[in-house]
């Protein structure tokens, strides 16, 4: 038998109301050996939360944390929380990372604006089209719309 296979069983010891109960306060039930990307996707996630976490923080150039940030200095940071080393520019980030389709991105992935052949800048996106990213001096971090088609993805491994 499968983990897969065992998982309704697994609900039904866990009771339906506790799963409800969980799901509604955004945890989940970890069911050993069921995970093909897990470790990427829990990666991924942490990262997002550490962007979130860090929302009204000023923009800086050259900034890596722990209070401002720049665009890269943001992603390089959420990503070392989570547990994964990033160079420190868009660029090399860029250069780092799995690239991906539009319709293949997932919450977690680097969103790189570029124009022509060059990144300009980084966010990580965080679903429905909007990513969080430290914008430019002046600003703060924050959960933007993508706001330009001239955008590539990258996803870290």
């Amino acid at each position: 038998m499968t983990a897969l296979n065992r998982v309704p069983s697994l609900m039904a010891r866990a009771g339906t109301a506790s799963a409800l109960t969980i799901a509604a306060v955004g945890g989940s039930i970890v069911i050993p050996g069921v995970a093909a990307d897990a470790s990427a996707a829990t990666i991924a996630t942490r990262a997002l939360q550490v962007a979130a976490s860090k929302k009204g923080s000023p923009y800086s150039w050259g900034a890596t944390g722990p209070n401002r940030f720049d665009c890269s200095g943001l992603t390089l940071y959420s990503f070392k929380k989570a547990g994964k080393k990033l160079p420190r520019t868009a660029a090399q980030q860029y250069n780092k990372t799995r690239h991906v389709s539009a319709g293949s991105r997932r919450a977690g992935d680097l969103v790189f604006f570029h124009s022509g052949s060059s990144v300009y800048h980084v966010g990580i996106y965080a679903g429905k089209g909007r990513i969080w990213h430290a914008p430019k001096t002046g600003d703060v971090v924050k959960l933007q719309k993508i706001w330009t088609r001239s955008v590539w993805y990258g996803r870290v491994s």
